[in-house]
């Protein structure tokens, strides 16, 4: 006769109510501000550092919990499959970037300029519109002087980016396997230079963002561009930034002595995450800046 596994139940439920006071007060705050209200800055950093809190107090409960022994394989079970859904939405989310893009490539911009069923001679947007890419637009928007800018290169901070990702999933995938086997020394320098380069590609981004802003009138007014290029690698590098302070608190614990060759699911999760990231990482080098 199989055996009934119990189940973990927390005895105070009220982190997700904090959580949702704090998201709700974030979008009030955002809401407030993109409608020109000056406090809306103010309700954005009230909402963030109350979301802030949530997750610190909330995961160091969880930490406790998985330390003291009280979670069962059912526990486990949901926590993986809770992950794997949360990156699903991770792939989705993005998906929408590069389906907004690939449309915008292949099929507006065509027909903008006249080809299709619009005819060749139609200019439907202004006189003397080019159907090309990268575009930004008529003159007046955005850009330096005249419109004009530079489209981002990929064999510059990009390519080095993609060095370093490519290094940082390999750095990770080392300290895995230095958890099954055993091997504190491995994981922890693995999980060093993991955070190292995931740290170092956030630096080099504000770098490119720097030079894209100041110096080649790119920004995120540059028309469909712009917003496509910003979009996609904005929302990439936070979650870089986010990988990388996850990865940050596994090393912590790692040092602490937490995590078994048996029982290390907080590390996956991270290492999952940051696979995620650079396969991510992958289709934005080649459809973003390479092609």
């Amino acid at each position: 006769m199989a055996t009934k596994t119990s189940y973990y139940l927390p005895h105070h439920a009220y982190w997700p109510i904090m959580g949702s006071v704090g998201l709700f007060t974030l979008l009030a705050g955002f809401s407030n501000l993109m409608n020109g209200h000056g406090s809306g800055s103010t309700f954005m950093i009230i909402g963030a550092l109350i979301v802030v809190a949530m997750m610190f107090f909330w995961f160091g409960e969880v930490v406790k919990e998985s330390v003291a022994g009280v979670y069962s394989h059912q526990v486990d079970v949901s926590f993986r499959m809770g992950m794997i859904w949360f990156i699903m939405s991770e792939v989705f989310f993005f998906a929408a970037f590069f389906g907004a893009l690939f449309y915008a490539r292949q099929y507006s911009i065509p027909w903008l300029g006249g080809e299709g069923a619009l005819g060749e001679s139609q200019e439907l947007l202004w006189k003397g519109f080019e159907a090309i890419w990268p575009t930004n637009g008529p003159d007046t928007l955005g850009g330096k002087e005249g419109g004009h800018f530079e489209p981002m290169a990929a064999w510059g901070i990009p390519a080095i980016n993609t060095l370093i990702l490519l290094s940082s999933g390999g750095t990770v995938t080392w300290a895995h396997w230095g958890l099954l086997a055993n091997n504190r020394g491995q994981l922890i320098k693995g999980l060093i230079a993991t955070v190292a380069l995931g740290f170092l590609f956030v630096v080099l981004q504000a770098f490119e963002y720097h030079e894209a802003y100041s110096d080649m009138g790119l920004t995120l007014g540059t028309g469909i561009y712009g917003s496509t290029f910003f979009m996609l690698t904005g929302f990439h590098g936070l979650h870089v930034t986010i990988g990388a302070i996850m990865l940050t608190v596994v090393l912590l614990r790692s040092a602490k002595g937490h995590f078994s060759p048996e029982n290390h699911f907080a590390f996956e999760a991270a290492a999952w995450y940051w696979h995620f990231v650079d396969v991510v990482w992958l289709g934005l080098f080649i459809f973003v800046y390479w092609l």
